[in-house]
């Protein structure tokens, strides 16, 4: 039997779009290993948020993390410029009282900017040129297309909503562009990381130090565990990293800002 290739991307697209997906993502949450990866979101999470506090959710997606800071009873400023993922995020959320939905990119300026987006994984479109040529999807994934979306910043946000007491950032190489709109401390904040662009990493921490004393931690993949017992200095966390054999090495830097 042959497979006619050139329909299974296009399909693939439109199942996501229907009521199959959805349910395919609540079977794989109420499996038990789906239900034990929930349960350590929540208490990993609730270090950083308590009932009550804001968090900003940038680059929310579909909002898998929207859900857990909800969970714990946290006010939710999603930032999200897809339109197909803020299309679910209002379908998810839009009747939530402590999720406000915004249909916006952040960045380091004010205004609008070319996205681009990978029809075949939405969670690796991206505003980063150095994403799409030096990331580890590079080479198999193709971003099919742009949308111009309108980009503001952290301060911005802000000056409108008010200071989070946690802002997780997960924009696929744009991350230090982002950090970049940021003046004035967050309590704490988290940033993906991925070790081919470690010099990403340490742009980005550089850019933290300039606003007040900073000391971090970091998570690998889904872990949901911080490595280090304690917070730790930027060189202690940018040391650690440079020494790591796993050449596929991701995960999510946390950073306290004293």
């Amino acid at each position: 039997m042959t497979t006619n290739l050139h329909l299974v991307k296009p399909l693939k697209r439109y199942l996501r779009q229907t009521w199959l997906y959805p349910a395919k993502v609540w079977i794989e949450r109420h499996r038990p290993s789906g239900v034990r990866q929930h349960q350590k979101l929540l208490t990993f999470y609730s270090q950083f948020l308590h009932p009550g506090d804001l968090c900003f959710d940038v680059g929310a997606n579909v909002g898998n993390r929207t859900e857990i800071f909800v969970e714990l009873g946290a006010k939710v400023i999603c930032l999200e410029p897809q339109e197909n993922c803020w299309k679910r995020l209002y379908q998810r959320f839009g009747d939530t009282k402590t999720v406000t939905i915004v249909e916006t990119a952040i960045g380091d300026y004010e205004g609008f900017a070319e996205l681009s987006i990978c029809e075949d994984a939405n969670t690796i479109s991206t505003l980063s040129s150095k994403w799409k040529t030096s990331g580890r999807f590079s080479d198999s994934f193709e971003w099919t297309k742009t949308q111009s979306v309108p980009i503001t910043t952290l301060d911005n946000l802000i000056e409108r909503y008010g200071c989070p007491k946690f802002c997780k950032i997960d924009v696929e190489g744009f991350e230090v562009f982002v950090l970049r709109g940021l003046t004035q401390p967050i309590p704490f904040l988290s940033f993906e990381f991925n070790v081919e662009l470690l010099h990403e990493v340490e742009a980005c921490i550089q850019h933290l130090q300039t606003i007040t004393q900073v000391e971090f931690n970091y998570s690998i993949s889904e872990s949901m565990e911080l490595v280090f017992p304690s917070w730790v200095s930027a060189n202690h966390l940018i040391d650690s990293l440079n020494h790591t054999k796993d050449k596929l090495l991701w995960g999510d830097i946390y950073a306290k800002l004293i």
